[in-house]
């Protein structure tokens, strides 16, 4: 008869903690938030082709300040794919964790080079033909533009991060990011094409509060141009000449 009471004076007991701790309120500073941003030109660029015309990709993301803010652990290991099909990279801009591995098959039936001599990770794969591939590992942060050798309409872009707070921009280039925890960030912002001192400009230090943040919108001084010509990888301008092996 005792040995009952006791079970049920526990059972009890355990009934009340549970209630009690579904009800606390979550910690202010630790309840996770959905944070927005708009990013749209300034009224003063005067540009209104840019605006229907393709729009150039976006990016936004989050450095925690706060001591002992969470970070993206290195990815090693961890796989991402840059399709190269119909003359085209897919996807044209992907984000990636530092320490991860991109892939880079070639889906066409004639050869691709593809590389990156500029900012980021800078490296030339050499020519290889279709049904191949070749791999490249991002050790580190940075912006990477790549291109084949080729053919010069191929480009994409891709981003090195440590932090786990980044978005790309919708169509309409505004940004969504899920599950960023309250407290202070500096926030980063790109355009493809634009400048990069601009780009530098927009950096600032934010405030993140619980349940939502709306960082209202980002001003861009003016429509960024697209597309971007460049170069080979040898610094020339390419050879427009058709060549059967590829």
């Amino acid at each position: 008869m005792r040995a009952k009471w006791k079970a049920r004076y526990f059972a009890a007991e355990f009934a009340a903690l549970t209630f009690l701790i579904g009800t606390v309120p979550t910690v202010h500073g630790q309840e996770p938030s959905v944070v927005s941003v708009q990013l749209r030109k300034s009224a003063s660029s005067g540009d209104n082709k840019a605006s229907n015309s393709v729009k150039p990709p976006a990016a936004l993301w989050l450095v925690p300040l706060n001591p002992g803010g969470r970070e993206a652990a290195p990815a090693i290991g961890r796989t991402y794919t840059l399709l190269q099909k119909n003359k085209e990279f897919s996807p044209h801009l992907l984000i990636v964790p530092v320490g991860s591995v991109v892939q880079f098959p070639n889906a066409d039936p004639f050869f691709h080079n593809v590389f990156s001599l500029f900012d980021g990770r800078r490296f030339d794969l050499g020519l290889y033909e279709a049904g191949s591939t070749r791999t490249v590992t991002f050790g580190r942060e940075g912006i990477s533009y790549i291109f084949c050798n080729i053919h010069p309409e191929m480009s994409a872009v891709v981003i090195a991060l440590s932090t786990p707070y980044f978005a790309v921009a919708d169509t309409q280039k505004r940004f969504r990011i899920q599950d960023v925890p309250a407290g202070d960030y500096l926030l980063h912002v790109w355009e493809q094409g634009e400048d990069q001192a601009v780009l530098n400009a927009l950096t600032r230090k934010v405030h993140i509060s619980a349940g939502h943040s709306d960082l209202g919108a980002i001003d861009l001084p003016h429509s960024a141009p697209w597309p971007e010509s460049h170069e080979n990888k040898y610094g020339q301008p390419y050879d427009t000449r058709e060549t059967p092996i590829y």
